[in-house]
């Protein structure tokens, strides 16, 4: 069974920044190169919402429209780890991150955590003004 490590998280001002990791072991038989790897973040009260993926096999990314331009995943496939590189940021992106996983699709665009097979536990990241 695949297991997904988060860290990075803390307490920052509003404009600070700070970079998320997620160490992750073999997530499934299939190689890494075919995986979709996300970042998601759910915030008291409210549903886990996708904020950004990656897929390995292309290198492509796309961001939820709340982050784009502020926020930046990354993959280091020698490290097996996941970033998520987070400035400017803001007291509404206060929320629990968590690192997912997936392979069975060759489309994730729409960033449904139900998509997402694997998950960590996730990181705590607190932006206040």
């Amino acid at each position: 069974q695949g297991q997904l490590v988060e860290s990075g998280g803390g307490s920052v001002q509003a404009g600070g920044s700070l970079r998320l990791s997620c160490v992750y072991s073999t997530v499934s038989r299939r190689p890494i190169s075919h995986y979709c790897m996300a970042w998601f973040r759910q915030a008291p009260g409210k549903e886990r919402e996708g904020v950004a993926l990656f897929y390995t096999m292309s290198g492509n990314t796309d961001y939820a429209e709340s982050v784009k331009g502020r926020f930046t995943i990354t993959h280091d496939n020698a490290k097996n780890t996941l970033y998520l590189q987070m400035d400017s940021l803001k007291p509404e992106d206060t929320a629990m991150y968590y690192c997912a996983a997936d392979s069975r699709r060759l489309d994730y665009s729409s960033l449904r955590p139900a998509d997402f097979g694997y998950w960590g536990r996730g990181t705590q990241v607190t932006v206040f003004s």
